[in-house]
Order: structure tokens, then C-alpha cells, then sequence
């Protein structure tokens, strides 16, 4: 009966093979400055990109270079594939799944062919936001490369 208000974390899995930056090294001003939300970056090795919580893929951009997944609990992760990416206009970026569709951790929503992404001038660090209506607590895993579907971080709600 005690722990019925004590804060619950949840864990925030890798979308994709990568090396885990700090958010403040992504050279773009919404995520760096945390404007988008708090969260983390990765540096992709793999173009299969996943859901890294269990949850209803709310928003699909159409251009297919970022997603959120909502968690029954509120919060809300976006992945965005690369910086300045949507002006490829959908190119390189294959859609797997659609929006409203309940995933689990692992679903494969996005393949990006992160070869041709690059060819294009565009870089390739991924952010990976975190919004709720309440304060996030984020605990970041000490990791410095990833697999997908391992931790990156531990979200508690306040």
C-alpha cells in the first residue's frame, strides 16, 4: 500500500546499433538546447530503427524521418533520424508501420539507408527526445556504444 505513490521508472531501449552522445553535442539548437524535450543521441550503425518503449506510434512525419511512440502512461519518445533531414523529402526513409499502432519494445518502425543520408550532405546523429505532462527524471546509462534494444536511460515521472 506504501509504494502505491512512489515514482515508477522506465527504461528507454536503444532504436538502433549506435554510439550514445549527450544531447548538448548535437549541433542543432532545438535538441542541444533541450527546446525539444530532455533526452539523449545516438550516432546510428544499423538503418532498422525500432520502438525504444512499448506503446501507439503517434505521429509519423510524412517525409518518414522522425516518430514518437506514446506510452499508456503519458510519456512521450521522438526519434528523429538525422539533422535537416526531412529536406530529402522522404528519400532514403522507408516506413514500416503506421501511425495508431500499438508496438512493443523492438517493433521496427523506420528503415534509413544512413549511406545515401550522408551522401546527401545531411548528419546522421539521431536525438531521441522525451516529453510528459509531468518532470522527467532521467537517469543515463554509462554507455558508450549500443545494440538495439539495450538500455540508454531510466525515466522516473514526478
Amino acid at each position: 500500500m506504501f509504494g502505491l505513490f512512489k515514482a515508477k521508472k522506465q527504461t528507454i531501449v536503444s532504436p538502433a546499433d549506435g554510439d550514445v552522445v549527450d544531447l548538448s553535442e548535437v549541433p542543432d539548437q532545438v535538441f542541444s538546447e533541450k527546446m525539444a524535450g530532455d533526452g539523449i543521441a545516438l550516432i546510428p550503425r544499423s538503418n532498422t530503427f525500432v520502438a525504444p518503449i512499448a506503446g501507439v506510434v503517434s505521429k509519423i512525419f510524412s517525409t518518414n524521418h522522425a516518430y514518437s511512440i506514446k506510452a499508456k502512461n503519458g510519456l512521450e519518445v521522438l526519434v528523429h533520424i538525422g539533422l535537416e533531414t526531412v529536406a530529402l523529402k522522404g528519400e532514403g526513409f522507408k516506413r514500416l508501420v503506421e501511425e495508431g499502432k500499438k508496438v512493443t519494445i523492438g517493433t521496427p518502425i523506420i528503415s534509413a539507408d544512413l549511406e545515401y543520408i550522408q551522401l546527401e550532405g545531411k548528419n546522421i546523429i539521431t536525438p531521441i527526445v522525451l516529453n510528459h505532462d509531468k518532470e522527467l527524471i532521467l537517469e543515463i546509462q554509462n554507455v558508450r556504444t549500443v545494440r538495439e534494444g539495450e538500455s540508454l536511460l531510466e525515466v522516473t515521472l514526478k
